[in-house]
């Protein structure tokens, strides 16, 4: 059995926050490593333990995003927000966040997408999809060939390199070129990053899943 995730619950309302740390400690997959209840305490929070997931609560203050910017490279981060607009998640997405899931929903969603994001995926609610299609536009896929957004629509969702050249019938080295310009055209780092861009630009739907 893999190791448990860690997680850091950052809310400032301390019902809910106390009330998700009783249902997560239930859960084995999952250990709560520590508790925030202001954004300036975020740093101090991540830095104290071990840390693999942020659960944050998008509203907690106004500089929310900006701290989602800040932490995104230290920790994987899981918004939690009341908030159902897409314009919300959109922001909360392109800051870094790797999920946006509804206090609405029950543990079980939550846990999914604590599941997808310590595997390395993106996660949003289903009904989100058609909404982040027309509203992320600002970095088209016109910008990319018919053959870089194929590799694009595999490679965010899971496919390795190699994967992609058999189901594209290209070689390895081939999918790994178009890649490579794919990152310098869209001045994307990693897989991550393009998944995300994926996701804004309705490359691939928020539900479609890792590809079978």
């Amino acid at each position: 059995m893999s190791e448990p995730l860690r997680l850091v619950i950052a809310d400032d309302h301390a019902l809910f926050r106390q009330g998700l740390k009783s249902l997560l400690e239930l859960e084995p997959e999952v250990t709560i490593v520590g508790e925030v209840e202001r954004v300036r305490d975020l740093a101090a929070a991540i830095g104290a333990a071990p840390c693999d997931i942020l659960l944050l609560d998008l509203q907690m203050d106004r500089s929310t995003l900006a701290e989602i910017e800040t932490l995104a490279s230290q920790v994987r981060i899981v918004v939690v927000t009341a908030s159902e607009h897409a314009a919300d998640a959109l922001d909360a997405v392109r800051a870094g966040a790797s999920a946006v899931v509804f206090k609405r929903f029950a543990v079980e969603t939550l846990l999914e997408a604590i599941r997808a994001v310590g595997n390395g995926f993106v996660w949003m609610p289903p009904t989100l999809q058609s909404e982040m299609r027309t509203r992320a536009l600002e970095r088209a896929p016109e910008r990319l060939s018919a053959r870089e957004i194929a590799i694009v629509r595999l490679v965010a969702r899971g496919l390795r390199n190699a994967e992609v050249g058999q189901r594209l019938a290209i070689a390895e080295a081939t999918v790994k070129t178009h890649l490579n310009k794919v990152f310098q055209k869209l001045a994307i780092r990693d897989r991550v990053e393009l998944t995300r861009y994926a996701i804004r630009t309705g490359l691939i739907g928020v539900d479609d899943g890792p590809a079978s």
